[in-house]
Parts: structure tokens; C-alpha cells; sequence
């Protein structure tokens, strides 16, 4: 779910809930960076106040001194200030959707449905289970090697973490990573899209009087800021957006030896097999390529279908095609940069000879950008090999499943890949071969929505982890404990080294499995007598 911005995004903000410290460090910005009017009929949007660069070392730093305090809160007490984040945010349900409609073009019900009630199930998922995954778990220890001693691993918070997020689903990426953030006893600072910022603000208002001051900052402002906050001294990048930015960011936080997750590109495909449910399988198909006009790193991009169907296939799809509504079904496009980039594209695959069979592009200059379907045979084009995040659905026809799969994987993106198919079992035979990291049969890209699932890619899909407890990984760090309960005087590895400490160490390889089955038996006579000569001080 990224969006095409390839410069570095920006942004820092106040804690939520304090209006002091927000009077003091931001401008209020009626141009700059901020779009000042709707994409979804051009009305004119509030105005933003944006943060001054110079202020980003203080917001850090609140973050930084309001974190140890955070951390220090115990868990159920932090997920229970958390829950309350669900009643305001269905609660506002209709103001949520309303703001990201005017602000990103979406159809206000498909707001609802993807910004809103997935979010409730995040908040109850990770609240009800953050205690359990955040638990210490036990080391094992050899009692005969290490006696005396008990060890387990500790989950940290991180400290403070940098939020980078897109303008595509301005309310559910960004609190994706919040609320488990947070939980996990991190502050954040979360710049959002430029694109969006009106929704990052009221993301960041749901928690208002909730938390301490500084444990959630938001950043207001354009590349600059973004870029600077990544070099602010924070303790974890967490990006959401496209390759080049992705790219720009992993080198900054290399150089700093700053952890990053990175969620970039998608160029996912749908694999369509000739024993499919033609009906779903079309209509699955135009969901996952139509919904918030292909603007979602999960839109289905590509879509290979066996020879077999090819054509009742593609006639239902253009059929379906041409009953969505505009406006209704799918909405604008919310940037004009990306309507052009759409279009360069599409007609890139023309002059290579695809045939347009729905759709087309609009009118110059407009964000109204028809679903668009059609049939392309050459690979070497844009349109297959570079993400589109727009209302576009190539479709090529294949030999079988083999060459879709081959196909599909020859793709530097890697996200995920939608399975058509009545043949279970060889479904999912083939999903063990495809490198994406989400792979769904007989449905296609919504399990971003769900919390306790995994959502992750490989390649130019980035290397970060959202939701489910994998997603702790990289928001805490693992420490160990180790506790030494030994009454002796002294370890058997101390000093001092002796020939009797020469004699043990390789007594003890022997009797591990150096030596044969004889061997052993000798080896271990030998250990106890060196032991017993080590116990002497010899």
C-alpha cells in the first residue's frame, strides 16, 4: 500500500494533545507542500500548519525523554489507554471517511470499509494479546554445562520510532504500526503523507489525552522533513512508500547503523487456471485491480489466465468492467503526478501492440482515470514491469500454470499473488513455489486488513513485517537475561588454564561425538579424572 513518491517524505509534529508545544514549532502553511484542494471535485481543503525543520531535534528528543517513562508503565496498563482508541475511532467512523474521501478521491464507503473497521480489529487484536507475545520466554540451559544458571529473552521497546507513511490509506498504515508501537513501550513520531496530512492529524487526535506528552509527535511537512527525521538520532525507520524513497532511506539508516522496515512497490499479479469459478474469479479479479483506483502496492497489476478460459474470462471482465461507476465504485485518482505516470504507461503498451478493450486514458490534466482493461502480450513493457498504482489490468494469456508462475516470479517485486483455482491441493503446491509473501486462493489483497497475519514482501517489495507478531520483531529488541544462582568458588572455564583445563576441553569433544563409540567411553573417564585434578587447582 504505497504510494509513487520517490523523494524522501517529511514531517514532525507535537505531541498529541499538546497545544504548547505545538504553538511553538509549527507555521501554519496555506500553500508549501500541502494540497490545497480537494482531488474529488476540487473543493478547498483546511490548511495545515507545518513543522519548522529546526524544531525536529526538540520533538525527537520530547520523544526520547517521554519514552522512558512510557516504557516504564506496565503493559496492561498501556493496552488498556490504547483500547479506548477504538470507541473514538468508530465513533468518528463517517468524519474518518468523509476527511480521506475529500482528501484522497476514495468512494466514502470504500473509506469506511478499508480506513475504519479494520482498524477496530487492530486495536482489539493487539491489546487483547500484547501481554502474551511481549512475555519473557526461557533459554534452555545444559545443567551439567552451565549449573546453577537460568536465562530467558526480554522484548525492549526500540525507543524512539520514525513513522514514514504514504497518502494512499492515510488512517490504516499509519496505525498499523502505532498501535502495536506503542503497546510495545515505543514513542513515535509520525511524519504522514504530504498528500494527507489533514488524516494524519486526526489519526494522531484518536490518542489525544490518552498518553503522555511527546510519546506521539506529528511531523507536518514535505521530503526535506522526512529526510531529516531519518537522521535525527531515532532508534527504527518504519517506511511505507515507493522503491526510490525505500532505497534513499535504507542507505541513510545503513550509514547510521539505524534498523528500518520497509513495506515499497507491488506489481502483484493474479494466476487464473482453467478450473477456476469463472463468476468469483472475474469478479475477485476487478475488485483487487479497481479498488481505490489500483492505488495499493496489492492491486492486482498483472493477470496470467490459461489458454483454456482465456476468452469467456476476459469477456466477463470486461463485461463487469464496463457496469463500475465513476465515482461510485471507483473513485479519482489523488494525484496528478500519478494520473500521468498511469497514462505515460498505458500508452507505452499500445505502441508495443496491446489492444485496449475497456476504458482508456482520460482527458489530459484529469484524475477521473476509467478501469481500464486490456489484453498485452509483450513483457518488455512499463506497464508489466514497473508498479502502475492506477486503475489499469493487463492480462496475458498463458500456456498453463507453469509459464504463470515462472512469469510471476521473474518479477523484481514480490509482494503478493492471487491463485484462482477449484484444485486446492494444487494450489497449494504452487504457492510454495512463488516468491511473494502473501499468497491468497480465490480471493486477492485485502488480508492487509488482518492483524494477526503477516503482511511482507521480498525484492523491490521491501524487507519490512506489518501486523501479527512478526511484526514485534522488528518494534522491540530481544534482550537476554541470564541469572546465576552456582554457589561454587569458580567457573570450569576461569582462570586459571592448566593441563588438566587442556585435558577436559578435549575430553569433552571426544565424549560429544569426536571420537567413536570406544573412544567415548575412554574419553569420558578421562573427564572425570581431569575434572577432579581441575577441582584441585592442578
Amino acid at each position: 500500500m504505497n504510494s509513487e513518491t520517490t523523494t524522501l517524505p517529511h514531517d514532525t509534529g507535537a505531541a498529541a494533545g499538546d497545544a504548547s508545544s505545538s504553538a511553538s514549532s509549527v507555521r501554519v502553511a496555506s500553500s508549501g507542500p500541502f494540497p490545497l484542494r480537494s482531488p474529488a471535485g476540487g473543493a478547498p481543503l483546511d490548511d495545515v500548519a507545518e513543522t519548522e525543520l529546526g524544531a525536529l531535534a526538540t520533538l525527537v528528543a520530547r520523544a526520547r525523554a517521554a519514552q522512558v517513562a512510557w516504557a516504564e508503565v506496565p503493559i496492561r496498563e498501556r493496552a488498556e489507554l490504547v483500547a479506548r482508541v477504538k470507541k473514538r475511532l468508530l465513533a468518528r467512523a463517517e468524519e474518518i471517511a468523509t476527511l480521506v474521501h475529500r482528501e484522497c478521491g476514495k468512494p466514502i464507503e470504500e473509506a469506511a470499509l478499508a480506513e475504519v473497521l479494520p482498524n477496530a480489529d487492530l486495536i482489539d487484536y493487539w491489546t487483547r494479546s500484547i501481554e502474551e507475545l511481549l512475555d519473557d520466554s526461557p533459554v534452555a540451559l545444559d545443567p551439567l554445562a552451565y549449573p546453577g544458571k537460568v536465562g530467558r529473552i526480554q522484548r525492549d521497546p526500540r525507543g524512539v520510532v520514525a513513522l514514514i507513511t504514504p497518502w494512499n490509506y492515510p488512517v490504516a498504515i499509519p496505525l498499523r504500526t502505532i498501535v502495536p508501537a506503542l503497546l510495545a513501550g515505543n514513542a513515535v513520531v509520525f511524519k504522514p503523507s504530504e498528500v494527507t496530512p489533514r488524516s494524519g492529524a486526526l489519526v494522531a487526535s484518536l490518542f489525544d489525552g490518552l498518553l503522555p506528552d511527546g510519546v506521539l509527535a506529528v511531523a507536518q511537512g514535505g521530503s526535506d522533513l522526512g529526510a531529516a527525521l531519518v537522521g535525527a538520532g531515532v532508534d527504527l525507520v518504519v517506511f511505507t512508500g515507493s522503491v526510490a524513497t525505500g532505497k534513499k532511506i535504507a542507505v541513510a539508516c545503513a550509514e547510521r547503523l539505524v534498523p528500518t522496515s520497509l513495506e515499497l512497490g507491488g506489481k502483484d499479479s493474479a494466476i487464473v487456471l482453467g478450473d477456476c469459478d469463472l463468476e468469483r474469479t472475474a469478479r475477485g479479479v476487478l475488485w483487487g485491480a479497481f479498488t481505490n483506483a489500483g492505488q495499493n502496492c496489492a492491486s492486482i497489476e498483472r493477470v496470467y489466465v490459461e489458454q483454456a478460459i482465456a476468452d469467456r474470462f476476459i469477456g466477463r471482465v470486461v463485461e463487469l468492467t464496463g457496469k463500475l461507476r465513476a465515482g461510485i465504485d471507483v473513485g479519482v485518482m489523488t494525484t496528478a503526478r500519478q494520473a500521468q505516470l498511469v497514462r505515460h504507461q498505458l500508452e507505452a503498451a499500445v505502441e508495443g501492440g496491446a489492444e485496449i478493450l475497456a476504458g482508456g486514458a482520460p482527458e489530459e490534466g484529469s484524475l477521473a482515470f476509467p478501469p481500464t482493461v486490456l489484453k498485452v502480450e509483450r513483457e518488455d513493457t512499463p506497464l508489466l514491469q514497473e508498479e502502475t498504482f492506477g486503475p489499469v489490468l493487463p492480462v496475458i494469456v498463458v500456456k498453463d500454470a507453469e509459464e504463470a508462475i515462472a512469469r510471476t516470479n521473474a518479477s523484481r517485486f514480490a509482494l503478493t499473488t492471487s491463485v484462482w483455482t477449484r484444485g486446492y491441493e494444487r494450489a497449494h503446491a504452487l504457492a510454495r513455489r512463488l516468491r511473494s509473501g502473501v499468497v491468497t486462493i480465490n480471493n486477492h489483497g485485502f488480508t492487509g486488513a488482518l492483524p494477526a497475519a503477516p503482511w511482507t514482501g521480498a525484492g523491490d517489495s521491501g524487507y519490512g513485517v506489518t501486523s501479527s507478531p512478526h511484526a514485534l520483531a522488528e518494534l522491540t529488541r530481544p534482550r537476554f537475561l541470564l541469572e546465576d544462582r552456582s554457589r561454587a568458588k569458580s567457573e570450569l572455564w576461569w582462570y586459571p588454564y592448566t593441563p588438566a583445563l587442556r585435558t577436559v576441553a578435549f575430553a569433552m569433544a571426544r565424549a560429544r561425538g569426536g571420537a567413536a563409540w570406544f573412544g567415548r567411553i575412554s574419553a569420558l573417564v578421562e573427564l572425570v579424572a581431569a575434572l577432579a585434578r581441575r577441582l584441585l587447582g592442578r
